[in-house]
């Protein structure tokens, strides 16, 4: 146990918080996991290509 440490107090800092993804990168994943659908079909395409359409699903409008 580090009794150094300093205590938690539950504030967070003042700066905002970054999504996770911008929609533009998030549309690029999506755009690059289609591309690896399409050029391994037979390994990990299949899953590349679900997660992009999840992904995709979950994406606001233009």
């Amino acid at each position: 146990m580090n009794d150094t440490a300093a205590p938690v107090t539950g504030a967070y800092p003042d700066e905002p918080r970054l999504a996770l993804l911008t929609a533009t990168e998030a549309r690029e994943t999506v755009t690059l996991l289609q591309l690896l659908e399409q050029r391994d079909p037979g390994g990990h395409g299949l899953a590349a290509g679900q997660l992009a359409a999840d992904l995709a699903r979950r994406l606001p409008a233009p």
